[in-house]
């Protein structure tokens, strides 16, 4: 690494812009449908299956893109993966908008998953491959920036169109908006260096390196490019026939990077993020909203949250380093967890009962609390309000109106009735005031979400793979997200029923602290390194509780099929591995 980080050029800038939009779409997508959730529900009269239907059919089929894109990246090239994913997200939007039917908007939603998973998985690996070292991460978390940005976004669109009932067409129909930008910008940007040099198009790659570089530095990068790709195609010839697939699981290194990988972002989803957005809405209730609208607003800006984060982790990882960022953030989702589920307990101890038993309220009678009522989803709670306050010792368990979930069918919360102006109608809370609490602690998760395991599972992932296990390697992790993300969304309800709210939160807390081991003994640092480097990092022992400053290179696949250290570390010496080239030390190239 060079004394003086030399400034990013204007090309470097214009190029992540373009593929960050691929981001900014998979966040807008991920905000915007608990909008229009709100009002889908009323125009279609949606029931909890089809609700779920819509949520999840787009993360399945994200997660099946993802898979595919891995192997697409590596045959079509970056570029061209990015222009398909722009293009079929134009094409599911419009769909979307569009819509005569729930069948038809589940195809679109269909439509925009493959979209959002084609350019989840190449987008993160296009901008590291373009990007000099010393700026990867940061130019990668603009990425991750732009996806908080676009779930933020998505927040201020549904709050602003959800005093429409024809709202939700225009919420989805405005995110072909920044995928016609993107498609035309990518028609004029070029492909990933690396993918080109692997593929054989050296004196374009060298155009783009000077683009990116300048003409000096750009000869070097290049040469390193070079070598490594030889080197690779001697192993790929002595092993003909071999398929990626088995390449990635034969060979020791490559296959610890892929587990690590993969378990950053199943970690990233079972830290329990998809929860706290979840509840974001019910959570403000809980402290004393009862618009639905303003409702909305508010947790727009407490989804800003995660974008502060995110802007925050823009300026530390180059300077703490992506394992800092990652562990730091981890230990503090553990502590906000803890007492998100605290808060969730205290307000099941403190929940008033359902002692104003109406004989008209079904199985909706049988519940004697309010945390108990609000399980069953067929059941809603009905209290006065406490004069300014939502707290109250007493209601009524009723059944909801599934024609319109603002009211109850029976009892003094339904539209017939003459609703006085302190009846409330908590269909998804309880009244307490433990709300605040609740709201703390999820505006502290994700400010700290924000800062380490949001953007760093992603720029990580961009990183620990060789050229040739890039794009594949970066699909099955990527999908391993989607694949996490559908299992959280498809059992978290039950999980409630099965041991509380609390409880959930309290196991998501087991499983980051399960996460932070599994991390804090297997991640690397891989700040400043060369992308053509960092994979040889997964070579040492089990151990990467170092830094990584210094660090053993072996061999990642050898022709004698054993793994032998090709540097030492401590007297900086070059070995030569039998039926291989000699290598220079690291601080050599």
């Amino acid at each position: 690494m060079t004394e003086h980080n030399p400034s990013l050029t204007s090309f470097i800038k214009v190029l992540t812009f373009f593929a960050a939009l691929g981001g900014f779409l998979f966040g807008y997508d991920c905000g915007i449908i608990s909008g229009a959730l709100v009002l889908l529900k009323t125009e279609y009269n949606l029931s909890t299956l089809w609700q779920q239907l819509i949520v999840s059919i787009t993360i399945g089929s994200a997660a099946v893109a993802a898979l595919a894109g891995g192997f697409l990246n590596d045959i079509l090239g970056r570029k061209r993966v990015i222009l398909l994913a722009s293009f079929i997200f134009t094409i599911g939007a419009g769909v979307m908008a569009g819509t005569p039917n729930k069948e038809v908007l589940l195809v679109g939603r269909l439509v925009v998953g493959l979209g959002v998973g084609l350019a989840a998985t190449t987008v993160p690996v296009y901008i590291a491959e373009c990007a000099p070292p010393h700026a990867r991460g940061r130019l990668v978390i603009v990425n991750g920036c732009c996806i908080a940005g676009g779930t933020a976004t998505a927040g201020v669109i549904a709050g602003s169109f959800s005093y429409f009932s024809w709202g939700w067409r225009i919420m989805f129909g405005l995110s072909a908006v920044p995928a016609i930008i993107q498609l035309i910008g990518f028609l004029f940007l070029p492909e990933s260096p690396r993918w080109l040099v692997r593929h054989g198009h050296h004196q374009k790659a060298l155009e783009v390196l000077k683009k990116i570089h300048g003409s000096q530095q750009a000869e070097k990068e290049h040469e390193i490019i070079q070598n490594s790709e030889r080197k690779q195609k001697r192993i790929e010839h002595e092993q003909k026939g071999r398929s990626v697939v088995l390449q990635v699981l034969e060979t020791p290194a490559v296959r610890k990077a892929l587990i690590v990988g993969c378990g950053l972002q199943i970690i990233q989803q079972f830290a329990g993020i998809n929860t706290v957005v979840y509840y974001n809405g019910t959570i403000i209730r809980m402290s004393g909203v009862e618009s639905d609208t303003v409702t909305l607003w508010l947790a727009a800006a407490v989804s800003s949250c995660s974008l502060i984060g995110n802007l925050i982790s823009l300026f530390l990882v180059s300077k703490v380093g992506r394992r800092k960022l990652v562990l730091g953030s981890l230990a503090g989702l553990v502590v906000c967890l803890i007492f998100i589920g605290v808060a969730f307990l205290m307000i099941s101890i403190t929940a008033p009962s359902a002692d104003i038993v109406n004989p008209d309220a079904g199985i909706c009678a049988s519940y004697s609390t309010c945390s108990d009522c609000i399980l069953e989803e067929n059941c809603g709670f009905c209290f006065r309000q406490n004069g300014s306050s939502y707290v109250t010792n007493s209601g009524s368990c009723l059944p909801v109106d599934k024609t319109d979930i603002k009211h109850s069918i029976v009892g003094m919360c339904s539209e017939i009735y003459n609703k006085t102006s302190d009846t409330v109608w908590g269909y998804d809370f309880c009244p307490s005031s433990f709300g605040y609490m609740a709201l703390a602690g999820m505006v502290m998760y994700l400010l700290i979400f924000g800062q380490g395991m949001g953007p760093m599972p992603w720029v990580i992932n961009t990183e620990i793979y060789p050229t040739w296990a890039r794009g594949f390697c970066n699909g099955c992790a990527t999908a391993a997200n989607w694949i996490s993300n559908l299992i959280i969304s498809m059992t978290f309800l039950s999980l409630t029923e099965a041991i509380t709210r609390y409880g959930a939160f309290f196991l998501y807390a087991g499983i980051a602290v399960i996460g932070f081991v599994f991390l804090f003994t297997l991640l690397p640092e891989t700040k400043d390194k060369p992308l053509e480097d960092i994979v040889h990092l997964f070579a040492r022992p089990v151990c990467s509780c170092c830094t990584g400053e210094s660090y053993v290179q072996y061999d990642i696949v050898n022709t004698e099929g054993e793994e032998e250290p090709l540097l030492n570390d401590t007297k900086n010496e070059v070995k030569t591995i039998p039926g291989s080239d000699t290598v220079k030390p690291l601080n050599a190239l």
